[in-house]
């Protein structure tokens, strides 16, 4: 008997480096790819952990589960600074690049 693939293995895969990809879009999309990435890794050890001599792609399921997680770590970090930078500056001073500037110059002494 021929060994099988993880139906989402690919799948979870991918996800876990579109997370990375996609931290600096306000952290949102990653975290959502992310977390549909581990869902999916979760549903996949739980059926490699039934009989896992069927299976044979285990190890692209650990990998992109690693890099899923780290995914949401970075997008949760970047969602972070995002409300720190609007709380600190205001979101109107973030539009104007002069404004910013002297805003800077002001809490970081930055010449």
């Amino acid at each position: 008997m021929e060994n099988q693939k993880l139906p989402n293995a690919t799948a979870v895969l991918v996800l876990g480096i579109l997370s990375i990809l996609t931290c600096c879009c306000y952290g949102i999309i990653s975290v959502i790819l992310g977390t549909v990435g581990l869902v999916l890794a979760n549903k996949d050890v739980k059926l490699y952990a039934e009989n896992p001599t069927v299976y044979s792609n285990y190890n692209n399921l650990k990998i992109g589960k690693i890099l899923s997680i780290i995914g949401i770590v970075l997008g949760i970090i970047y969602l972070l600074l995002i409300v720190w930078l609007v709380v600190t500056f205001g979101y109107e001073t973030l539009q104007d690049p002069e404004l910013l500037k002297e805003e800077m110059n002001r809490h970081f002494g930055v010449q």
